[in-house]
């Protein structure tokens, strides 16, 4: 499957325990959102493009209205990385 640099990234870090955090308009859709990752830092490469990718393919999902985590289609879509920490 074709995932671009950035979608990998975000999926990387949500899969570490990350989550996406939406606000939403008057209409409710989606405006903007902030990806955090376990221990509460914003990462840059995650646009609202790349979240609209993400819930598309279905790798992101929402219950009950909390934050975006990833879904296990997104687990297997992932690829291994190290953790440089």
């Amino acid at each position: 499957m074709n995932i671009s640099k950035q979608e990998q990234r975000t999926l990387h870090a949500l899969a570490q325990g990350g989550r996406i955090e939406h606000r939403k308009d008057d209409r409710g859709g989606i405006v903007e959102i902030d990806c955090l990752n376990r221990d509460g830092w914003r990462l840059d490469d995650c646009t609202l493009a790349i979240f609209q990718k993400l819930r598309r393919r279905r790798f992101v999902a929402s219950r009950e209205g909390g934050p975006y985590r990833i879904t296990r289609d997104g687990l297997r879509a992932v690829r291994a990385q190290l953790d440089n920490r």
